[in-house]
């Protein structure tokens, strides 16, 4: 009998009872989200991506990715940032932001000199898609190919090889080229133009304070920038265009913060930075603090809320990845950050990197909800978690951040795909 089949038995034995648990029908929303937005991705398959040799895993609205540092979590959100830069920007542009191809391969026994991604999506319940390709590196000097790209979105559908266009979306249909992504070209044809939006437009978001405490720019504040430097221009814009998506944020901030009263954004010159309103005792009225008298765990959370519920009015921004986002924050804020990931994946799709007990330890978090990440010799091991983690999690004896304080947070092994098992096309090669 395994470690957690033991604990799992004891606290049978010893009555669950002792640790109340909410019922069914009041455990908090399910992943399946009834009323809410569907997921946008449902599964992803990686080949040979950074640390990942290989990968097949499914997403819900809500995900989490949780593992010790190191394990490869970041490089499973990485891999899907480098689908959105590569269409956002170019792909040169996304492969020389992260080094070069030749960062990118994975580095085990043996070395390769390629990777592959596949994304399935919905853009409806009715209306299902795949976006594959595998870029392969040509010489030691950073110079790279497109060996394959497919996309595939009902009856619509194109497939290009090394520049060649073996299947053709329309009977008129724009070149190729065999260092550029076909999609950038194809989304001028209406039947791929909204599965190019969705995926260019997704949102992957590591803040930084220093960045958050630093007078910027204004800008248009259409979306947060991944470090957060244009806050206080999405501030801007959500007081001017959406006051109940600003209220919601500052009701989930004012959890976390004792005695605040509301953040803006304030014009400085031909510069912008935030200003935070907080109650102080002895004085009658709020008192107004800059970003610079704010802890990190403060302007974290703010980014977080912005990061998540900036989709209520930014419709095209159908995935949210958040880097950890207990950083600094105070372990009691833990169920606040919790409620407001799963309320803000109503709206759009959110996968979070965590290995945090606190944030973990809810039991409305169910094992279809959860990632398990593991290195094994350098080699990330992402998986759902494993028949003894599902069992321990369905019955209540444990939350998934006890769990994970036990270390037995365990991936499913047998889950996890050989690397020629993949099948990254709809047609063709591997």
């Amino acid at each position: 009998m395994g470690l957690l089949a033991q604990l799992s038995a004891q606290r049978a034995l010893t009555g669950a009872g002792e640790r109340k648990m909410p019922s069914a029908e009041n455990a908090g929303s399910t992943p399946n989200h009834p009323g809410g937005r569907p997921p946008f991705i449902t599964r992803v398959m990686l080949s040979d991506y950074r640390s990942i040799r290989a990968c097949d895993v499914t997403l819900g609205p809500l995900t989490f990715l949780v593992g010790p540092n190191g394990s490869g979590k970041s490089n499973f959100m990485d891999a899907l940032r480098f689908v959105t830069d590569a269409l956002r920007s170019s792909l040169e542009h996304a492969l020389r932001d992260r080094g070069g191809i030749n960062e990118l391969t994975y580095r085990g026994s043996p070395p390769l000199s390629r990777f592959g991604i596949r994304i399935d999506f919905q853009m409806s319940p009715q209306t299902l898609g795949s976006y594959s390709l595998c870029i392969g590196e040509l010489d030691d000097y950073g110079d790279y190919v497109v060996l394959e790209e497919n996309c595939a979105i009902g009856d619509a559908r194109f497939r290009v090889r090394e520049g060649v266009l073996i299947d053709s979306p329309s009977q008129v249909a724009p070149p190729a080229s065999k260092d550029r992504l076909y999609l950038v070209n194809a989304a001028g044809l209406p039947e791929f133009r909204a599965a190019f939006d969705a995926l260019s437009n997704m949102g992957f978001y590591n803040l930084h304070p220093d960045q958050l405490r630093a007078l910027q720019p204004p800008g248009s504040g259409e979306r947060l920038a991944r470090d957060g430097s244009n806050l206080p221009s999405v501030l801007e814009r959500l007081e001017k265009q959406e006051v109940p998506v600003k209220q919601r944020i500052e009701e989930y901030l004012k959890a976390i913060v004792p005695n605040l009263d509301g953040v803006s954004a304030l014009r400085i010159g031909h510069m912008e930075t935030l200003e935070f309103n907080q109650w102080v005792a002895g004085l009658a009225s709020c008192a107004s603090f800059p970003p610079t008298a704010m802890s990190d765990g403060t302007l974290r959370a703010l980014g977080i809320l912005v990061a998540l519920f900036q989709t209520r009015a930014e419709p095209r921004l159908r995935l949210v990845g958040i880097e950890e986002p207990e950083i600094a924050l105070h372990p009691a804020a833990a169920g606040v950050l919790r409620d407001a990931l799963r309320d803000a994946s109503q709206d759009s799709q959110i996968i979070v990197t965590s290995h945090s007990p606190e944030l973990l330890d809810d039991p409305s978090i169910q094992a279809d909800e959860i990632l398990s990440v593991v290195s094994d010799h350098g080699r990330s091991i992402i998986a759902p978690v494993d028949a003894e983690t599902r069992s321990a999690l369905k019955d209540r004896l444990y939350t998934a951040g006890e769990l994970l304080k036990a270390n037995q947070l365990s991936p499913d092994r047998q889950a996890v795909p050989q690397a020629d098992q993949l099948k990254l096309w709809e047609h063709g090669t591997e």
